[in-house]
């Protein structure tokens, strides 16, 4: 369904979804522990149908051993348009030598100057996302 004044959002396919989490490198990755919700902001790349992102020692990765599934969030805003894509899966440390060899090949730096070591790989079990036409609220009677 294309968005229109009628309905201004639309479902995006899988396919979409990633090629918004490949053109986008911040995101917001949720957790849960001990039914107490966590929401943390993180920069990361989509490659090989994962996302990646480094982080270090603390309470995101103490959290991400604890209970591994994760929902994570990215979107972007424009002049007539949004979207938003939701993955969630399982997130776990890269901890093979080939495997962060590998994650040091791609481009993905801090934001801020802090050492990150920790590479977290997140493999999606389900991808959503939707484009919202923006505009003025419609007449409600």
């Amino acid at each position: 369904m294309e968005t229109n004044d009628l309905y201004p959002v639309r479902h995006l396919s899988a396919d979409e979804c990633w090629e918004l989490l490949i053109s986008s490198s911040f995101g917001r990755l949720a957790m849960s522990i001990s039914g107490e919700p966590d929401i943390y902001p993180v920069n990361f790349i989509a490659a090989d149908q994962r996302l990646i992102f480094r982080t270090a020692e603390g309470t995101k990765l103490l959290e991400l051993t604890v209970n591994d599934k994760v929902a994570f969030e990215t979107d972007g805003i424009g002049r007539d348009e949004a979207w938003s894509v939701v993955v969630r899966g399982h997130a776990r440390v890269l901890d093979t030598q080939h495997e962060i060899e590998a994650a040091d090949q791609l481009p993905l730096r801090p934001l801020i100057p802090t050492l990150k070591y920790i590479y977290v790989e997140i493999t999606p079990q389900v991808i959503t996302g939707r484009r919202f036409q923006l505009g003025p609220e419609p007449e409600r009677y």
